[in-house]
């Protein structure tokens, strides 16, 4: 199954975590964004948050869109909606091959540099029972959501493996639901998705450097690969059932 159909909305984003903070300079971010606008064109939103971001970002109503933010210590891009997994990783690592001469971003300041996938499945109803049929459903823990007059309140479960010696490479799945005992008490439910991360960290380890350049072709090519062998079939497919039977 292709990424970008396998839910109703995918987001692909990188975030750079830095030990030391990044410049805040008016004409260095401007001169950083000018240059990301140039290449990319539909990113033409630029505004200051009063919390001290940065942002440059394309059309959030179109549906599809990329941004990017400067934060104190961390650089965040994203697509939202991207029709090429692939091409939403290129443009990401042509930004941040930018961002080391204009930002000076440094292997040696690097915090952790995580890839993210994310993928939305609308539901409005019980979100934490539909996680709870879908992926508990049969596990001894199910035995507890089975009792009678039960109702699930919060189901988000998180998992974080190591995928390499060094446990400097990690991999999370977790799922958000956003609901609330206010919700499930009253059956007032706000229409929001469930939202199922998967997550490729990368911590410097004992290396002390990371080229986050190649770092982030590496996780996003560890990303695709787990979203296609497990995240899909085993977590988000059966979600996705789980919310068709419940309609």
């Amino acid at each position: 199954m292709e990424l970008t159909s396998a839910a109703d909305d995918l987001f692909v984003n990188v975030d750079l975590h830095t030990v030391v903070d990044l410049p805040a300079a008016r004409e260095t971010v401007l001169g950083f964004f000018e240059v990301v606008q140039k290449e990319f064109p539909a990113m033409a939103s630029f505004y200051y948050r009063d919390s001290g971001e940065f942002v440059l970002e394309g059309d959030r109503d179109s549906g599809s869109y990329p941004w990017l933010e400067i934060h104190k210590n961390r650089l965040s891009l994203g697509c939202f909606n991207p029709t090429d997994v692939e091409e939403a990783c290129r443009q990401h690592r042509w930004i941040m091959e930018r961002a080391r001469y204009y930002l000076g971003l440094s292997g040696l300041d690097l915090e952790c540099l995580d890839v993210v996938f994310g993928f939305n499945l609308d539901f409005r109803g019980n979100r934490d029972a539909i996680i709870a049929q879908a992926l508990l459903d049969g596990s001894p823990l199910s035995a507890l959501t089975s009792e009678p007059g039960v109702r699930p309140l919060e189901c988000e479960p998180s998992l974080v493996v190591a995928l390499d010696e060094s446990c400097s490479l990690q991999a999370r799945v977790s799922v958000e639901t956003r609901s609330s005992s206010y919700q499930v008490r009253t059956g007032q439910y706000e229409n929001e998705p469930i939202t199922i991360y998967l997550t490729v960290r990368r911590y410097p380890g004992s290396q002390g450097t990371v080229c986050a350049e190649d770092s982030l072709v590496q996780q996003c090519q560890e990303c695709e690969d787990l979203a296609r062998r497990v995240v899909i079939p085993q977590v988000i497919q059966p979600i996705a059932a789980a919310i068709a039977a419940a309609r």
